[in-house]
């Protein structure tokens, strides 16, 4: 991927047939794992902070037409997800969506909207759950 023009820290693993669309647009820190078939769909930037999880089969869709014009054209929206955010297994994070520090977007939830930080969101929209907690 750094061939291609991503910045990518150490420590990433990144499993099998994940997409990225331009590697050019994308930022991953360190200690982050990126689970199969995830779909990185950045015609705008992604920025993915330190120890983020992106399980399989999530999308991070950085575009969207727009349905009230004729021309259909297309809306862009940067991607941020800050330090310790999971995104869970066949999830979606719409364009201009920041996912706060911490924050975890559910297994098959559609996260149309800022995430807070240390917060657990879930549904279609991903609504809020409850605050996210750490034990030991």
């Amino acid at each position: 991927m750094r061939l291609f023009g991503a910045k990518v820290g150490q420590g990433l693993v990144i499993k099998t047939k994940v997409r990225i669309k331009n590697p050019w647009r994308l930022v991953i820190g360190n200690h982050c794992w990126i689970g199969e078939s995830v779909w990185i769909d950045n015609l705008e930037d992604v920025s993915i902070g330190d120890h983020v999880c992106i399980s399989q089969e999530a999308l991070l869709l950085t575009g969207n037409h727009d349905y009230t014009k004729h021309d259909f054209p297309y809306r862009l929206g940067k991607i941020v997800l800050e330090e310790g955010v999971w995104i869970g297994a066949k999830s979606v994070v719409c364009p201009g969506v920041t996912c706060g520090s911490h924050a975890i977007l559910t297994v098959g939830a559609i996260g149309s909207k800022d995430l807070e930080p240390w917060s657990i969101y879930a549904g279609n929209p991903a609504t809020f759950v409850r605050k996210r907690t750490m034990k030991g």
